[in-house]
């Protein structure tokens, strides 16, 4: 080999190594600002560093803004508190305390003559806690006989009817299992922090009971419900998945470090009835949304997932968020002005998207499909553009490449979103529903079995589902624990239809 071919063959291997070394520093710079970094994308906040606090100046100046003068600041003062305490406090009960004299103290300090009340001042509101106490409810029946009847040896006797217990031979009241799943699914408090509050009101209620009681009620009393809402969920033509990875214990022929799911289905945006559904999964496989979303036909947001293909006769939607994110991640690091990098230019281009979305909310169906085809295909059309001329001069393996790379792939399913003025640009939807789960995740870190994984997801799909349709979650768990056991829907399935989150009597109750 002569010496030019070898000294050609070192500048090529210290060439890929330079190629390597910076897709490495990218990977740990990534994985920096995983761990450390700012988890929230907002545009604002993407620069690193301290830019968020020296920079809040030139980041929220407004040129155009007028300066109010001292007695509109001072009106706005006064305003602003008073009206936000009214808000906070409106859906309170009030008490009247008249704080008065005492009896022998109501006299003239000049004359000794009694003093007579003329009037009461008002001088502030307090806000009082009044601490959970148990108190322990014991049933009993009457019995009642006809002495008239009985005079005449035909002795007639009644019982009372007594009110359906939620478990058999248990000492559970509805209040009390919706008050552990409320905590444990709202609140994010593991079962073995919610054992040390019971036993501090006087209780000693393990954790195992608690447990027992959510896979009971779950199984008997939320799952029916479900199923009926698994039914109206396929009629939808615009819905949202999701998946996340859960550790589950004790799972048949798998380690208990073996990756389960929790897949979230979510209606879409302007449906008239909301619907949460969450299912566990012993995997990812595209099996599963394969068979839930069987005989559904319509628009299918998500990500990029190719398990998603499995399911038949859909249009496929892609997130625009999840593109964006690919973006910000590609940010060098350390950059002030990340709008000037390449990085920053795509996300430029999605927050046009997102603000063109932002102003066609309020729009019929109609026009906002008329809307986006005027006003976003110009910025997509400018995007795919600057995308394919932009490949080339990254590194493919780069996070930037794969960004371009994902965004390109998928040119036609992240455009199918202008097919119909109720699709929407992203999946935020899904996420946001599967969030409350990834946050109780931190806390519990793993469920103890397959029935207690299954169970967490039903109650989790009741708790979103009642807030998607401006429900109390508690209120709506008591509701059905305290109306559901006795009605034979067995035999008469439509009488659940009074207990989906949008029938007219739940509206009324669990608000």
């Amino acid at each position: 080999m002569s010496s030019a071919e070898q000294i050609q063959r070192l500048e090529n291997r210290i060439s890929e190594l330079e190629k390597e070394n910076k897709l490495l520093l990218e990977s740990v710079h990534h994985l920096t600002r995983k761990l450390f970094g700012r988890s929230s994308e907002k545009t604002s906040v993407l620069t690193l560093g301290q830019v968020s606090l020296f920079d809040e100046v030139e980041v929220e100046a407004q040129p155009s803004a007028k300066e109010p003068d001292l007695n509109q600041v001072e009106s706005y003062r006064r305003k602003k508190a008073q009206g936000q305490r009214m808000e906070l406090l409106k859906n309170l009960p009030h008490v009247k305390k008249l704080c008065t004299l005492m009896e022998d103290e109501r006299f003239c300090e000049a004359c000794q003559t009694p003093l007579v009340s003329v009037g009461e001042e008002f001088i502030r509101t307090e806000v009082e806690y009044i601490p959970a106490q148990l108190q322990v409810i014991d049933l009993y029946r009457e019995t009642l006989e006809c002495r008239c009847c009985r005079k005449k040896g035909l002795p007639y006797m009644e019982k009372s009817p007594m009110p359906d217990p939620v478990i058999q031979h248990s000492m559970a009241s509805p209040s009390t299992v919706a008050w552990v799943m409320h905590q444990k699914f709202v609140n994010a408090l593991p079962l073995y922090r919610q054992e040390k509050e019971w036993q501090s009101l006087g209780l000693d209620l393990s954790r195992a009971t608690m447990a027992n009681w959510i896979i009971a009620t779950s199984r008997d009393w939320l799952t029916p419900i479900l199923n009926l809402m698994h039914q109206k969920f396929l009629e939808e033509k615009f819905i949202h998945v999701d998946e996340t990875p859960v550790q589950v214990m004790n799972e048949t022929g798998r380690k208990n470090t073996t990756d389960s799911y929790m897949w979230v289905y979510s209606t879409g945006k302007y449906t008239e009835h909301p619907i949460r559904i969450l299912e566990y999964q012993p995997g990812r496989s595209g099996n599963y949304p394969q068979k839930f979303l069987d005989r559904f036909t319509g628009y299918l947001h998500s990500d990029a997932y190719a398990g998603y293909k499995k399911v038949d006769n859909i249009t496929r939607c892609l997130c625009w968020s999840h593109l964006r994110r690919k973006f910000v991640e590609a940010l060098p690091k350390d950059i002030h002005s990340p709008e000037a990098t390449l990085p920053g230019q795509g996300i430029s281009y999605c927050n046009q998207l997102f603000e063109i979305e932002k102003n066609l909310e309020n729009l019929t169906r109609e026009e906002r499909k008329s809307k986006r085809l005027s006003q976003a295909v110009p910025v997509l059309d400018a995007f795919w553009s600057w995308a394919e001329s932009t490949q080339d001069k990254v590194l493919p393996k780069s996070k930037l490449g794969q960004a371009l790379s994902y965004a390109l792939n998928h040119k036609n399913e992240f455009k199918n979103y202008l097919l119909d003025g109720n699709c929407s640009i992203s999946n935020n939807l899904a996420e946001n529903s599967i969030r409350p789960f990834t946050i109780g995740r931190k806390n519990w870190l793993f469920s103890g079995s397959p029935k207690g994984a299954a169970a967490s997801a039903a109650v989790y799909s009741m708790i979103e589902s009642a807030k998607a349709n401006g429900l109390s979650p508690y209120k709506y768990l008591y509701f059905i624990f305290n109306q559901l056991p006795g009605v034979e829907f067995g035999q008469y399935p439509e009488l659940l239809e009074d207990f989906l989150p949008w029938s007219p009597e739940i509206q009324t109750a669990c608000k």
